[in-house]
């Protein structure tokens, strides 16, 4: 398998899980701007999404979205127990959860890096994912990760989006239950060899 990555991006998550799940996997850096691959090649003949991430599973044969990429290398290597099994309520639930931080912390973020979007409006924003933030906090007081006491898929992304408030400049001091967790996924070895892999420094 191949993975389509851009340091830092979204597709950091399921770079984490190739490695939490021991899956042998390489790996193609896309710039975002020109949408080559670090060989040069057409990204958007790759995922005419232009975005990553991708997974080429095999030739011919690639996935999009983050969620749907990051339940099938989960579903690949079960005995990594990064989801639970298919058909369960708590399956459900952890689909729940990746509902929730692609639609209202991913793209919640996803404005706060366009240059031209007004301060006011950034404002906004940064507010809504506050109160996103505040139902997170509530759940991780309540357990070590998302969905209790094991880690899953739905940390990792959790874990790659509330990444980019640093970036940002948005304190996270406001919610101790989100800091705490984000220390202890910083020091899986898995989240270490991965961001070390991209070029991050240490979360």
């Amino acid at each position: 398998m191949k993975l389509y990555y851009s340091p830092g991006a979204c597709s950091l998550a399921p770079h984490i899980v190739l490695r939490e799940a021991g899956l042998a996997f390489t790996l193609d850096k896309v710039d975002i701007a020109t949408r080559r691959t670090a060989g040069g090649a057409d990204f958007l003949a790759v995922s005419p999404n232009g975005y990553v991430p991708a997974l080429e599973i095999e030739a011919g044969l690639v996935l999009t979205e983050g969620p749907a990429i990051m339940q099938l290398l989960a579903d690949k290597a079960p005995g990594a127990h990064l989801a639970p099994a298919n058909g369960t309520l708590e399956r459900y639930q952890l689909q729940s959860w990746l509902n929730f931080i692609t639609s209202e912390i991913h793209k919640g973020f996803s404005p706060l890096f366009k240059p031209v979007m007004p301060q006011e409006a950034k404002t906004l924003f940064v507010e809504q994912l506050g109160q996103r933030f505040d139902v997170v906090e509530r759940r991780l007081a309540q357990g070590d990760y998302l969905m209790g006491e094991r880690f899953t898929i739905a940390d990792a992304y959790l874990f790659v989006t509330t990444n980019w408030a640093g970036y940002l400049g948005i304190s996270l001091e406001r919610w101790p239950a989100i800091n705490a967790f984000r220390d202890r996924v910083a020091a899986r070895p898995a989240v270490q060899a991965a961001m070390a892999a991209e070029g991050l420094k240490a979360a």
